[in-house]
């Protein structure tokens, strides 16, 4: 762990306050930085001269809740210069959890976060699941969000209705005892079931609870397509109704129908703030989405789980009714648009048969197999038991370009870590947004990019003395070149660590040293107090 003193030499700082940049040493020692100024002393220093030293990046929507635990030194991460994630994403995780939900979520999770064989799942609630991440030691720290879907599986299953005042009690002691374990606030998954059956009230009586704790709402919203507006509009009424904290992730305006439209959202975001709506946001500066292949299916034939989904794509009739939605109706699942099966492409499979088809689209497959898009969908579900990893191509420049300058505006990469070609932003979001919306086009300053990374999420997050570089802080910092730093992950080859990051520390450990990896585990869980502030 953290060790002796040691000092930045002649670093360039920027901060994460958005001030300018200036040059100064930098020492640290026991974790923390103890000194900022000229010609400070350490009896072990690092070069520092023509780099910039900023605090670590906060990754506001990850989804390592197994792989911080599958691999702990996390390279994916720390290799962007990524010091603490927000885990717990989209309203569905592994916490809390009992012994008939657990299998369940693994099953339904498996496109996401893979269902590894002999994995130990030692825990069953938010405490638990942080504890063993503190026990395992991981390379970066984590935040978790308790997510709604899981709530509602523990309190009522899969119902499609609103909950009982019995259920919706047991889903608010469930969350309560969450957010006193450490939890930050509350994720919600509304195009993903069992989430999507929950309607505004239910949510408002929730976030309540999340308000008195002191945390905040993370929704993956009804529709980033065609409701996508009215959505986003959900979600600021309920943050009106409910007095709680709003961070909208991966804030997009994705699909046709939204090419362009990016205004209407940041003028609704503005009306909020103005009106004193306590309101954040979150993006990836890249086109696709990334979700799993099951997630198109309309919500009906989601209902009950992924055993009765299952049954339904083996009945006929079913098939004929979700054919008809997603090709002619536009399923919920697709967020409301008919699906263009050229613009779905296939990122990793569990079911080694159809590896070959990873890295080509559903219209490609239909194609070159003589059968409707549908057709492949359906076959794909049923033989790899709703487990194949997608991109979707969907997005528009002009839109995310517009929302990352933003002054709301923070990072999350949504990246998911498993298949065989995953979504690149898992591990070059962090250097994208220097490299090409930075340095190379200008969109954001180097300062107003590391501010959206650094000291806001740390904000959102009401992080202890997190986020900036100032003496007491913690010693969470990346040491980068920034001429040189880049994303190397592209979407042939996903998994390539940046360049340009040359050293990054974790509490005040490092943890990249030289552009490569140490193995160390300085991480840990960052928990909330009864303050509503996060543990030092």
């Amino acid at each position: 762990m953290a060790g002796g003193p040691l000092v930045f030499k002649g670093a360039t700082v920027v901060d994460g306050t958005g001030a300018d940049r200036y040059r100064a040493d930098v020492r640290i020692e026991g974790g923390l930085i103890t000194a900022i100024g000229r010609g400070l002393g350490a009896a072990s220093a690092v070069d520092a001269d023509g780099l910039v030293l900023a605090p670590g990046f906060i990754d506001m929507h990850a989804h390592s809740d197994l792989a911080l635990l599958l691999e702990p030194e996390h390279p994916a991460k720390v290799t962007q210069g990524v010091t603490c994630e927000v885990l717990g994403q989209d309203g569905l995780s592994y916490a809390p959890v009992d012994d008939t939900t657990l299998p369940a979520l693994r099953r339904q999770l498996a496109g996401w976060n893979g269902d590894p064989e002999g994995f130990d799942w030692d825990w069953r609630t938010v405490g638990g699941y942080l504890d063993r991440l503190d026990r395992t030691g991981t390379g970066v720290n984590a935040c978790y969000l308790v997510p709604h879907g899981s709530l509602r599986m523990l309190a009522m299953g899969w119902a499609n209705r609103p909950p009982s005042p019995a259920e919706l009690d047991r889903m608010r002691t469930l969350l309560a005892e969450g957010l006193d374990h450490g939890a930050v606030g509350l994720s919600s998954g509304l195009s993903y079931t069992p989430g999507m059956y929950a309607d505004t009230a239910e949510l408002v009586e929730l976030c309540r609870v999340v308000a008195r704790h002191g945390g905040f709402h993370a929704p993956h919203q009804r529709s980033y397509g065609e409701g996508a507006l009215e959505g986003y509009a959900e979600m600021v009424e309920i943050a009106r109704r409910s007095g709680c904290p709003l961070h909208l992730t991966h804030a997009t305006m994705n699909f046709g129908v939204n090419r362009g439209r990016a205004g209407e959202l940041l003028d609704l975001v503005d009306r909020a703030l103005a009106d004193g709506v306590d309101l954040t946001l979150d993006s990836y500066p890249y086109l696709p989405g990334s979700t799993t292949l099951a997630a198109l299916l309309p919500s009906w034939a989601t209902e009950g789980g992924p055993q009765a989904t299952l049954a339904r794509l083996a009945e006929a009739d079913a098939c004929e009714r979700i054919r008809h939605e997603v090709e002619e109706k536009g399923s919920d699942g697709c967020h409301g648009v008919v699906t263009d099966w050229a613009t779905v492409q296939l990122s990793g499979v569990r079911n080694p048969a159809l590896a070959g088809l990873v890295g080509r689209t559903v219209a490609d497959i239909a194609a070159e197999q003589g059968r409707s898009g549908t057709e492949v969908f359906l076959d794909l579900l049923r033989r790899d038991e709703l487990a194949t990893g997608i991109l979707q191509h969907v997005g528009h420049e002009e839109n995310v370009r517009a929302i990352m300058r933003h002054r709301a505006h923070t990072v999350g990469s949504d990246g998911l870590l498993v298949g065989a070609r995953p979504h690149p932003r898992a591990w070059g979001t962090f250097p994208r947004y220097l490299a090409r919306y930075s340095r190379e086009s200008g969109v954001l300053t180097l300062e107003e990019a590391i501010a959206r990374m650094t000291g806001r999420p740390a904000a959102r997050l009401r992080l202890d003395r997190r986020g900036r570089i100032a003496p007491g802080h913690h010693a969470d910092l990346v040491l980068l070149d920034p001429g040189r730093v880049r994303d190397t992950a592209t979407f042939d080859r996903p998994r390539q660590p940046a360049a340009g990051i040359e050293h990054v520390y974790v509490n005040g450990t490092a943890a990249v040293r030289e552009g490569r990896t140490t193995g160390a585990r300085p991480g840990r869980a960052l928990r909330r107090t009864d303050r509503g502030t996060l543990a030092a």
